[in-house]
């Protein structure tokens, strides 16, 4: 259940901080307003309190790994929101930091 919870956990966190730079750059370079920053400023506060929430409880590791949950997290954001495509090169370098994010994470350790 850790590993489940962990994975939930990196999913909230990218929606969170990926929507929140989204909103941000939609309020400040597509001049959507003020509004679209603020929001953008909540969820990017509420992307570090869920990453505060992971079951390790060693700052470098988690965050170290979300990087790689950001890199995907991002083409997808793109592809669902923005109509981008991603091509092969950008697939293989998400699933290079997708496997980056299970070694780090979930490799087993001694003790």
């Amino acid at each position: 259940m850790p590993v489940l919870q962990s994975v939930a956990l990196f999913a909230l966190a990218a929606l969170f901080e990926i929507g929140g730079a989204w909103l941000v750059w939609q309020g400040l370079r597509e001049e959507r307003g003020l509004l679209f920053v603020g929001l953008g400023f909540v969820a990017l506060g509420l992307y570090g309190v869920v990453a505060t929430l992971q079951p390790d409880a060693n700052f470098g590791r988690v965050l170290a790994a979300y990087g790689g949950v950001f890199v995907a997290g991002s083409l997808a954001w793109g592809v669902v929101v923005d109509g981008f495509r991603p091509d092969r090169f950008d697939l293989v370098g998400a699933a290079l930091c997708l496997v980056g994010v299970a070694v780090i994470m979930y490799a087993p350790r001694a003790g």
